[in-house]
């Protein structure tokens, strides 16, 4: 495979008074926008000022791209949407991963190795015990995951690709079983072991909603989804979690323990903690006459009172991954037959306003994935706190696959980011008695 490498026949002057030149190349990929080389600032005594990192590209990458103005989203170069309408989960997993889609032969030994690593160490399961039934399902996850290093320590060289290999099936393959697990304990219900008969996302449905009392069918309308859920959520370039799976990393940390650095990251709400948000919004409102109040107060600006799953901040128009789940939303709900539900005839009349209301589409606050997804996953029987729990479990590839990305880069270093000391001069220290 040929992929273009970065530009450096232009460059940028930094005129400083008093200094000598300072010349920044200008990098170019293989999409989006020109990126100024900084790292020449350090030699000279300077750094850049830039809070969330905005403006500042911490990596180079080859696994996802993303143009927010054209509402773009590509898994190495695949466009999100053909992917979640012509492939399945483990294929895009499979791509992520190593770079290409694979073919029928590769495909079934990848799928083969996954789902033979569903299992956990038995030990693992009296981890839980150590909970409270009441702990959020992320809590649980942050604990299990970070502690998978102890029970899988056998392939934890970062530096031999096998064992990165290894290590990347039994997190794809795992992370379902401890998630389905921790929604069991917070239920008190016994834990369902993983069935290899069943596809990624069916074996996930069986292991929630499966008991002991009697038999449980796959749907496969909701299969497939929840298998597009997955495709939408498992990589979206470097975004809070992602950065954090890369700056554990950085260090030489476990693969395990990076890990449960993005499960951490994730479960806040302004992030992977969204759909929970947008659904905890929609039983706000109630029911649908009382819309007209919610809408006026989130045009007010003089009120904190704000939408949740409308806009993006990386789309400045449709969210693409939101195209895809609004028809998976109305799917699933016509196989359900929910017709009388007030939280969903909020959402669908929200909705609507949504795509006709000229202050929504002059802003492009048009619903985005979060508010789609919330809306499939509850409607499902999938509990709110389990919403994030779900994020991060498709996610999980994204974070892994970024993670062995960086191993196999020259050029990646232990993440060091500066800051501007405004706090005190410096001053000297008096004893006790003089204070």
């Amino acid at each position: 495979m040929t992929e273009k490498t970065p530009d450096l026949d232009k460059y940028a002057t930094l005129n400083i008074p008093g200094h000598d030149p300072i010349i920044l190349p200008i990098l170019k990929g293989t999409m989006g926008p020109e990126v100024i080389d900084i790292r020449a600032l350090g030699k000279n005594g300077y750094f850049t000022y830039d809070p969330g990192f905005v403006s500042t590209a911490s990596c180079s990458s080859r696994i996802t791209f993303i143009d927010g103005a054209k509402g773009v989203l590509l898994y190495r170069g695949y466009p999100i949407d053909q992917l979640a309408n012509k492939a399945n989960y483990l294929q895009v997993c499979y791509l992520l991963l190593k770079g290409e889609l694979p073919n029928k032969t590769q495909y079934k030994e990848f799928e083969y190795k996954v789902i033979h690593h569903t299992l956990i160490h038995e030990q693992i399961t009296s981890l839980f015990n150590a909970f409270r039934r009441d702990s959020h399902p992320m809590a649980i996850m942050c604990g299990i995951a970070g502690a998978l290093s102890a029970f899988y320590h056998d392939n934890l060289d970062i530096y031999d690709p096998e064992h990165r290999e290894r290590t990347a099936i039994r997190l794809i393959a795992k992370i379902p079983t401890l998630a389905a697990m921790a929604y069991k304990y917070s239920i008190g219900h016994p834990f369902v072991y993983p069935r290899n008969d069943l596809s990624y996302a069916g074996n996930f449905l069986y292991m929630m909603f499966s008991t002991p009392c009697e038999p449980y069918k796959v749907n496969p309308v909701i299969e497939r989804a929840l298998d597009k859920i997955f495709i939408l959520h498992a990589d979206h370039e470097q975004n809070a979690s992602t950065s954090s799976v890369r700056l554990a990393g950085s260090s030489g940390a476990n693969p395990y323990a990076c890990i449960a650095a993005g499960i951490a990251s994730l479960w806040g709400p302004a992030h992977g903690g969204a759909n929970e948000a947008c659904l905890r919004m929609l039983e706000q409102i109630g029911t649908v006459d009382r819309i007209p109040e919610f809408i006026a107060r989130a045009k007010d600006r003089n009120d904190p009172f704000r939408l949740s799953g409308f806009g993006h901040r990386v789309y400045k128009t449709y969210d693409p991954r939101a195209v895809v789940m609004r028809q998976t939303c109305h799917e699933v709900l016509n196989e359900l037959k929910i017709k009388d539900h007030p939280i969903l005839d909020v959402a669908t009349e929200l909705e609507k306003i949504a795509l006709s209301d000229e202050y929504f589409i002059e802003r492009n606050l048009y619903p985005n994935v979060d508010f789609y997804s919330g809306i499939i996953l509850n409607a499902i029987g999938i509990p709110t706190s389990m919403f994030t729990v779900i994020f991060a479990l498709a996610r999980t590839i994204g974070w892994i696959s970024h993670w062995n990305e960086m191993q196999e880069m020259p050029e990646s270093r232990i993440g060091r980011p500066r800051q501007i000391y405004i706090g005190k001069p410096l001053r000297n220290v008096k004893v006790l008695g003089n204070r």
